[in-house]
C-alpha cells in the first residue's frame, strides 16, 4: 500500500492523507492508526475521514515533527483496527416525492429507473466514516456505474431519511439539512437518536444494505 502524505493543518494539528481511489483496506488502515492516536499523550482530537486522519495535538507539549514520524511508523506496522461488524438493512422507498432526482438520474446514466434501483439495492456496503452531520455515514461499495455528480445549487432543505449519491458515495441524510445530492428515495429509518447507546445506528464497518418498499416514476 502506498505510504501516505503527512503535512501540517495549522500550528495544532496533523493531517494523515492516503492517495486517491478511497479502498477499504485504506480505510481499515485509517481506522487502526485513529484508535492508537487516541492513546497517544498530548493528542486531544483524532477525526478520521475518507481516506485521512486529522490529528489535534498540544504544542506546548509534544513536537509537530516527533508526531509526524509517531503516525508513519504507526502507518509502517500495519494495524489492524477493531471495529463495527453489523449488518444493517434500510428501507427505502424509491422515487415519487420521495426521491426527486431518481428518474433524471436514470436518464443521465442511460438507466431505466428499475436497472438504478437494482444495482443501487444490489451493492454490499461498508460504513467508511460518519461526518457532516451526526450520523451521517459515508458508504464505500457504490457500483461505479451509479457514480453521479452532486447538484451545482444544492437544495435548502433535504428531508430526514433521504438516500442519496454524490460522486462516487451514497448516504442517508439524518436529519433536514441544505444538500446537494441526488436523492433517490427516502427511509424511516432513524439514524440518530442521542437518547439511544451509540445514539448513531451506525459505526464504522458495518455493512448496509438498502432494500426497495417501492418504487415509483
Amino acid at each position: 500500500m502506498t505510504s501516505p502524505k503527512i503535512h501540517p493543518l495549522g500550528d495544532t494539528a496533523l493531517v494523515c492523507e492516503a492517495p486517491a481511489p478511497a479502498t477499504l483496506e485504506c480505510q481499515r488502515r485509517m481506522w487502526a492508526l485513529a484508535d492508537a492516536a487516541r492513546l497517544w499523550p498530548h493528542v486531544l482530537e483524532v477525526v478520521p475521514g475518507m481516506n485521512n486522519l486529522t490529528l489535534v495535538f498540544d504544542p506546548l507539549q509534544l513536537e509537530q515533527t516527533n508526531l509526524a514520524q509517531q503516525l508513519k511508523n504507526a502507518w509502517d506496522e500495519g494495524l489492524e483496527a477493531d471495529v463495527g461488524t453489523a449488518e444493517i438493512e434500510i428501507p427505502v422507498r424509491y422515487g415519487g416525492t420521495d426521491g426527486p432526482d431518481l428518474a433524471a438520474l436514470a436518464k443521465h446514466l442511460k438507466l431505466s429507473i428499475d436497472e438504478l434501483v437494482k444495482r443501487h439495492t444490489q451493492a454490499d456496503y461498508i460504513v467508511f466514516f460518519l461526518g457532516f452531520q451526526p450520523g451521517f455515514a459515508y458508504l464505500g461499495g457504490l457500483d461505479p456505474t451509479l457514480n453521479a455528480p452532486r447538484h451545482p445549487k444544492p437544495r435548502l432543505e433535504v428531508p430526514a431519511g433521504s438516500v442519496g449519491i454524490g460522486g462516487e458515495q451514497t448516504g442517508i441524510y439524518p436529519a433536514v439539512s441544505p444538500g446537494g445530492w441526488q436523492l433517490l428515495g427516502r427511509t424511516d429509518v432513524k439514524l440518530f437518536d442521542p437518547a439511544r447507546n451509540p445514539p448513531t445506528l451506525m459505526q464504522p464497518g458495518d455493512h448496509v444494505r438498502f432494500t426497495a418498499l417501492e418504487v415509483l416514476a
